[in-house]
């Protein structure tokens, strides 16, 4: 700190110190304490209008009688979820017709998402020449829109003019297969199209996660004597344990979810033997107008994933640990 005389008055005068001066001036890179808020202001806005807002809604409509024709919509209560598990009720009976179509769907496609894009990701980790292009390959199909899908696949799978069909009478199967008409096959049609179109998303994740693996454990293993299918056991899926959650609990959370395939492939048929809990939704809500029931519905299937997804990461901690 230095002193000065002042013109006026001839008395020493203070000036401020070099330290004082920049406590005064403000520091242009200090955040101020409302910049988070301000970036995530863009994100709370867009989850806040469709995903929270539609969600609370969606929970005071399964509360009411919601029919679009009806003057007013009086408030029941639990009654939408009451008759769900009522068995006398028609509805009760479909609903939960239309669980087990889901629950066997997952059931099918679920293990088979699991292991192929695996396998697939495995070999395509491997050094050899043009496997970019064949990466490339394998995820072009999950790029393709749920209608594109089923479109492409009615045509190659129809009983009478198919293609599919047709390559097979050339090998000499002359009776056609009904692969969209007639159970097994329409299960076999929904989990073949579903495996192929959605694979390749699978697959770079585990890609990602196999490039993460350290080669030195690899090279460990090797001098322990450890043959390929031993370093795969205790190596590879041991460091793949975060990946594969991550697959097992989106993998199940899409299959439960399932609606453009069998919607566009079968129609729900045999006898609504494939139709899905969400088609089964949407056409309570959207066919019949019964809004509230839809939601109650959408809601108790919300809560069966969410305990599926919990299961999922309760068994595979456990198994870490």
């Amino acid at each position: 700190m230095t002193t000065t005389a002042s013109p006026r008055t001839g008395r020493p005068q203070r000036s401020a110190g070099p330290a004082r001066a920049r406590s005064a001036v403000r520091s242009p890179h200090r955040p101020r304490p409302w910049t988070p808020y301000l970036f995530l202001a863009p994100f709370l806005l867009i989850f806040g209008t469709f995903v929270l807002a539609p969600a609370v809604s969606g929970i005071w409509m399964s509360l009411h009688n919601w029919d679009f024709f009806l003057p007013d919509r009086p408030f029941v209560g639990l009654q939408n979820y009451v008759d769900l598990f009522t068995p006398d009720a028609l509805v009760a009976q479909q609903f939960w017709e239309s669980m087990r179509a889901t629950g066997l769907f997952v059931l099918f496609s679920v293990p088979l998402l699991m292991a192929i894009p695996l396998g697939l990701a495995l070999l395509l980790n491997q050094r050899f020449r043009g496997r970019t292009f064949f990466r490339a390959v394998f995820f072009a199909p999950y790029v393709l829109g749920v209608s594109v899908v089923g479109l492409l696949w009615q045509y190659l799978l129809n009983g009478n003019t198919g293609l599919v069909n047709g390559y097979l009478a050339e090998l000499g199967i002359t009776e056609a297969v009904p692969w969209l008409t007639a159970t097994p096959w329409v299960w076999v049609s929904l989990v073949g199209v579903t495996v192929w179109w959605t694979m390749g998303f699978n697959s770079v994740v585990y890609l990602a996660g196999l490039q993460n693996v350290d080669e030195a454990l690899y090279d460990a293993a090797k001098v322990d004597g450890a043959d390929r299918w031993q370093r795969f056991v205790h190596v590879t899926i041991p460091q793949l344990r975060p990946v594969l959650l991550f697959v097992l609990t989106m993998t199940v959370l899409a299959s439960a979810n399932m609606f453009g395939q069998s919607y566009l492939l079968t129609s729900g048929n045999p006898s609504n033997e494939t139709r899905t809990a969400i088609m089964f939704i949407a056409e309570v809500g959207l066919e019949q107008f019964r809004m509230g029931l839809a939601a109650a519905m959408s809601y108790l299937l919300a809560l069966l994933l969410i305990a599926v997804s919990a299961l999922n990461f309760l068994f595979l901690r456990q198994k870490e640990s």
